[in-house]
């Protein structure tokens, strides 16, 4: 049962297709592509595959995903050692084909290698302006790119207006809205192809023109339209538990100066949270004061509050004879751990709350682990840790990014919700911890938690 479960899980989760082919030849596309955005979709895709590989016994296809996520991870910066160990052990079978004799009237055969698969356009953005729906695209858009056509049918009363925008990109599929329209739908019909479906019982007086980087359409419609939802997430039904790490008895990681693990967090999660709040997410806190909670409740109470998403915020330590070396930002999501280094940071983690571990049991911990979240909270440390970088970078030059990797963390065991437990820096670092016990630089790391939740809802809406 458990294995069909899973199978049907990665089928649900593989990115608006079902053809693995159709994935695998996006990811190509996006992996070229020098925005860190489209490398972090590529990244995810692989990883889908990756999974979907695993479960149905597709030696071939986990060759490719494998060598996917090398390539996107080596590119991001994320620690795929494992994933190119893997890699460095197999060999893609060779499938042997059919022999062709070949005379002249002989055509040869076209494959999907053969195909030389170029950049695409990228919607960026779609919006209503003056009564008109507007696509705009990360570059300048030509008239022969952009085919249209309708279909009717007056007994049903149902009218179908049909843009295909040929090389171009959706990197979300998306439904909109108008309250004068019955249906408006955007998706990748195919790998070349952006499909514009907008549906109607009333025939509509459509007119269109491309203007540089848009596509303006006129739907011959009221001018007030219905919200349209393509940039921002629906914060109001988002709730988000924000984990202060240790607390009370427990001061997490004593580093340098005797800053102490327990006081950083805790300031910046309470900014994190004043930011969100804002915004217009309800938000709640595990702990808002010095109080000590034991792990196992930290995801209970995530739970109990039916949390979209569960954010759990640490700072790093290493022995006093490699402070200086080591530092950085580092996001995790819960897995048993590929790394010795994922295992030696969850090891510090879990230190506290002994009594976690000797309740849930070794034998007993992959039982625990919610699969269903697993593809989940990937996706969602690569927000974090891309906004928090995004959110660093632009104020401190020497910031390590040290990537999304996975763990066996027990604050994290029993989420029921995407769950990350995020490393906003080493307290150990001379120079890292000064800025860890700084407001200033907890606003920027607050800020840029804040910029990679919005974008995780964005795209998981």
């Amino acid at each position: 049962m458990l294995r069909l479960f899973l199978l049907s899980l990665i089928v649900v989760t593989t990115l608006f297709c079902a053809n693995d082919k159709v994935v695998l030849d996006r990811a190509s596309v996006l992996v070229k592509s020098s925005s860190k955005t489209d490398q972090f979709r590529a990244y995810n895709d692989y990883k889908n595959l990756y999974l979907r590989a695993i479960m149905g016994g597709d030696d071939n296809l986990r060759y490719e995903s494998l060598r996917g996520i090398v390539k996107s991870g080596k590119n991001l910066h994320i620690d795929i050692s494992q994933y190119a160990k893997e890699l460095s052990n197999m060999k893609p079978k060779k499938v042997k084909q059919p022999s062709v004799k070949k005379n002249k009237h002989t055509t040869k055969k076209i494959t999907t290698q053969d195909i030389k698969v170029k950049s695409r356009h990228k919607l960026e953005r779609v919006y209503w302006r003056d009564g008109r729906l507007v696509l705009k695209f990360d570059t300048l858009l030509k008239s022969n790119q952009v085919n249209y056509f309708k279909l009717e049918d007056k007994k049903k009363k149902r009218y179908r207006y049909i843009f295909d925008i040929t090389k171009s990109m959706l990197i979300q599929n998306q439904s909109l809205r108008h309250k004068d329209i019955s249906r408006i739908k955007l998706s990748q019909f195919n790998p070349k192809t952006l499909r514009l479906v907008i549906e109607n019982d009333k025939q509509l007086h459509l007119r269109f023109k491309i203007d540089t980087q848009e596509l303006i359409i006129n739907l011959g419609v009221t001018t007030i339209p219905a919200p349209l939802v393509y940039k921002t997430a629906k914060k109001s039904s988002k709730i988000i538990v924000i984990d202060a790490g240790h607390g009370g008895k427990d001061s997490g990681a004593v580093g340098y100066r005797k800053y102490r693990e327990k006081v950083v967090v805790l300031q910046t999660a309470l900014k994190l949270r004043k930011i969100l709040q804002k915004q217009g997410y309800r938000v709640y806190m595990t702990r808002a004061n010095d109080t000590f909670i034991k792990l196992k409740n930290r995801t209970k109470y995530a739970n109990k509050k039916k949390a979209s998403i569960f954010v759990s915020i640490h700072a790093n330590s290493v022995p006093k004879r490699n402070r200086k070396k080591a530092h950085g930002v580092e996001t995790y999501f819960l897995s048993t751990g590929r790394s010795q280094r994922s295992k030696n940071v969850a090891a510090k983690e879990n230190a506290a709350d002994i009594s976690a571990m000797k309740t849930y049991g070794k034998n007993s911990f992959l039982n625990l682990i919610n699969h269903e979240k697993i593809i989940a909270s990937n996706k969602l440390g690569i927000d974090v840790q891309r906004g928090l970088m995004g959110s660093l970078k632009s104020h401190y030059k020497d910031i390590r990014d040290n990537g999304v990797k996975d763990g066996p963390f027990w604050v994290l065991v029993g989420a029921q919700m995407p769950a990350v437990l995020v490393e906003i820096g080493f307290i150990s670092h001379p120079v890292e911890g000064k800025r860890l016990a700084k407001g200033s630089y907890q606003n920027y790391l607050a800020q840029g938690l804040a910029e990679g939740i919005n974008n995780y809802f964005i795209h998981n809406p």
